[in-house]
């Protein structure tokens, strides 16, 4: 019924332009259709976050950057299945990263699970831009503490949240030159953690596109009252999540 963003990904493109962003990607779950209209631009590379079960049974999110269309199908294929997974991207030098460590966002997050993403993962979310200050918190110092390349992103489903939070490698001056910071560890994370009012707004944000697209879900405005105590809840449980 409704989509996760409906921002067309020109306009993403020109918002981050526009922020004095330099470099460009979307991460998408488990899809590169957004990428499909911004192919043609220099300065704009394919990724996506891969939806991927753990062996324990959890689910995790998984960022993948720059890859092809081929390397999308062949990650696919094996997001229920880490271990397959973790040799495909070991095999052809994706960087990838472990996001939104602290979130309920996936589901439960069992000891074991930590134990695969320090061994493994080259990276880690350390700024979302959706995500509680304490959760990013948390997240930097797990970085830290396994010496882990820290990566920063927006999370952002509406125009007005796009480029919120960034990973910034200083003088890069193309994509070749950005990953190669990364992987020294030069890079930076920078921008802005999530709140209760940050979400509260994308969310009618993204009500407000739902009714302009199907105009027969306007007859669920009278429910939009609700959405502040749905989000609130939501806060209040990613607050201790986070804390467990």
């Amino acid at each position: 019924m409704c989509r996760e963003s409906y921002s067309p990904p020109e306009a993403v493109f020109a918002t981050l332009r526009r922020r004095g962003m330099s470099l460009f990607t979307l991460t998408d779950h488990d899809s590169i259709e957004g990428a499909e209209a911004l192919r043609w631009h220099p300065d704009f590379f394919v990724s996506e976050e891969v939806s991927c079960r753990m062996p324990s049974g959890t689910h995790a999110h998984i960022g993948v950057y720059d890859i092809t269309d081929r390397q999308h199908i062949q990650l696919q294929r094996r997001c229920n299945d880490l271990v397959a997974l973790l040799m495909y991207l070991s095999e052809r030098q994706l960087f990838f990263s472990i996001n939104h460590v602290f979130s309920s966002l996936t589901g439960p997050r069992l000891r074991a699970d930590f134990g695969w993403f320090e061994q493994y993962f080259p990276a880690i979310e350390t700024r979302n831009g959706h995500m509680l200050a304490e959760q990013n918190l948390n997240s930097a110092r797990l970085a830290n503490q396994w010496n882990k390349i820290g990566i920063g992103g927006s999370d952002g489903h509406v125009l007005a949240s796009v480029g919120a939070a960034y990973t910034e490698v200083t003088n890069a001056r193309d994509k070749k030159e950005f990953f190669a910071g990364l992987r020294m560890g030069l890079g930076r994370v920078r921008g802005e953690s999530g709140s209760f009012q940050k979400l509260t707004r994308d969310v009618f944000l993204i009500a407000l596109e739902m009714m302009r697209e199907k105009t027969w879900t306007a007859l669920l405005a009278p429910l939009a009252p609700l959405i502040p105590a749905v989000t609130f809840l939501n806060y209040c449980n990613e607050l201790a999540f986070g804390r467990l």
